[in-house]
């Protein structure tokens, strides 16, 4: 059954509507970042730059490090634009868009997303790696699809005891990571963690400039929670919508976050910039080892 042009949106080019690609564009292992200027970051290092485009906050750039082809994406900031993202990545290699059919033969991508986050816990210090090996997502994207095979109710419910939750928020989800890429990805560089992924960056997180929030102590309860020894350990605002999307969707996906902050003890990284630097290495040659 073809899929209706105002439900798959393309542009006069054969391109999907956001990110302005054609599947020939795309690369099977891709990485994400916020940041459109950290896409040029990455690219730096490639041996070539095959292709390139702009479209708002989503830049795009395919091209090869050390042989091995890889698109970089910059996705903006949120949850609502993974949700852009991961659903035009998808229909360039699941779906026939001449004959806007779904493909018998699907392809799984692989997803790693590069960014910065701040720590709520005082051991893990700043100027660190850290892998999110779970997240906790306390946006609503998830909750727009069906998605009771990917959730872990377990721990969504004893958070939501922990923290009392407020009923007017959306209830957390929680997601893992691909296991495959954890242990790719894994080394005495990086932290094993559990990240919050907030819907906003000033009062979902807990900061306050003219505007109270509805619940002073909520940082504190999130670096309080353990569940089976996995306390949550950082937060930043994509890595949720991330896993969810591409486990539903058959993806393998990985977030790696640069501690740049620590809300607990208050510091912030001296070098941000060479910290993220040596981020993008270890994860291009962490991708070709």
């Amino acid at each position: 059954m073809s899929i209706k042009a105002s439900e798959l949106i393309l542009n006069p080019d054969g391109s999907v509507y956001h990110l302005n690609l054609r599947p020939e564009h795309l690369a099977k292992t891709i990485i994400t970042v916020g940041d459109p200027d950290r896409v040029g970051k990455i690219t730096e290092h490639f041996d070539a730059i095959e292709f390139q485009t702009q479209k708002r906050e989503f830049h795009t750039q395919t091209g090869t490090y050390k042989g091995k082809r890889i698109s970089v994406i910059s996705t903006g900031i949120g949850t609502d634009n993974i949700d852009i993202v991961l659903n035009e990545l998808d229909a360039l290699v699941n779906i026939d868009l001449e004959k806007r059919e779904i493909k018998d033969q699907l392809t799984t991508l692989e997803i790693i997303r590069v960014g910065t986050s701040g720590s709520i816990q005082k051991e893990i210090p700043i100027d660190s790696f850290l892998i999110s090996g779970y997240a906790a997502g306390f946006d609503s994207l998830l909750h727009f699809y069906k998605n009771e095979n990917i959730q872990n109710h377990k721990i969504s419910e004893a958070l939501i005891k922990h923290t009392h939750w407020s009923p007017l928020k959306s209830k957390p989800y929680i997601v893992k990571c691909n296991d495959e890429l954890l242990q790719k990805f894994s080394s005495d560089r990086t932290i094993k963690g559990f990240t919050a992924t907030n819907v906003g960056f000033y009062g979902p997180q807990g900061r306050v400039l003219r505007l109270p929030v509805q619940d002073d102590d909520l940082n504190e309860k999130l670096a309080s929670f353990n569940y089976d020894n996995m306390p949550i350990t950082n937060l930043e605002m994509e890595t949720a919508g991330i896993y969810c999307l591409s486990a539903l969707l058959g993806h393998k996906a990985l977030s790696l976050n640069a501690i740049i902050a620590n809300r607990a003890t208050g510091e912030f990284s001296k070098d941000p910039t060479s910290l993220v630097n040596n981020l993008i290495t270890y994860t291009l040659d962490k991708l070709v080892e």
